[in-house]
């Protein structure tokens, strides 16, 4: 029996559901999320809850009952309050700054580099080497981030480039004489 699985997903106020058959559709103050759940799991709402249940016993139902509860709760959640991944810029002269609907970057190449923000993610810059990517989808606020700290990782040596605002850095030593 999955741990996760059998715990309903609470609806918070304000949060509405509507399931039809294997499509969810779940709207907040946030915005709307739709999602086309599998076939091996039976998803129903009843007394501000959804619950998730495997179709069957099979091993594949089985996981991914678990899989598709936390889906719907990140729904949930993100149409109720959002998501925000903090990214944190170090380097001389590495800064980012909104610029109308892209992100421009300065990471110490020869060239700015211009990030187009996508549809339903907002991106602000509280101070020239801080971002904070927020949305109401968990998994495109992850994967905005993600795109946006690949074009200059942090490196070993002082730590540069754009790293998670929770991130550690594990240090090298440099040379020595």
């Amino acid at each position: 029996m999955s741990r996760v699985g059998k715990n309903p997903v609470l609806i918070p106020q304000g949060v509405t559901c509507h399931i039809d058959g294997q499509d969810i559709k779940i709207k907040g103050k946030n915005g709307e999320l739709t999602a086309q759940t599998s076939k091996e799991v039976i998803v129903t709402c009843e007394n501000d809850a959804i619950l998730v249940r495997p179709r069957d016993d099979s091993k594949q139902a089985r996981m991914l009952w678990g899989t598709w509860k936390n889906r719907i709760k990140n729904m949930v959640e993100g149409v109720h309050d959002g998501f925000t991944i903090r990214l944190d810029i170090n380097g001389v002269g590495y800064r980012a700054a909104v610029e109308g609907s892209s992100l421009k970057l300065q990471l110490g190449y020869s060239h700015d580099i211009f990030y187009p923000i996508p549809q339903g993610i907002q991106i602000k810059c509280e101070k020239p080497t801080a971002i904070a990517v927020s949305g109401a989808d968990r998994q495109r606020v992850g994967q905005v981030a993600a795109e946006i700290r690949s074009y200059r990782k942090p490196e070993p040596y002082k730590g540069k480039g754009v790293k998670y605002e929770n991130e550690y850095i594990v240090r090298k030593e440099g040379k020595k004489k």
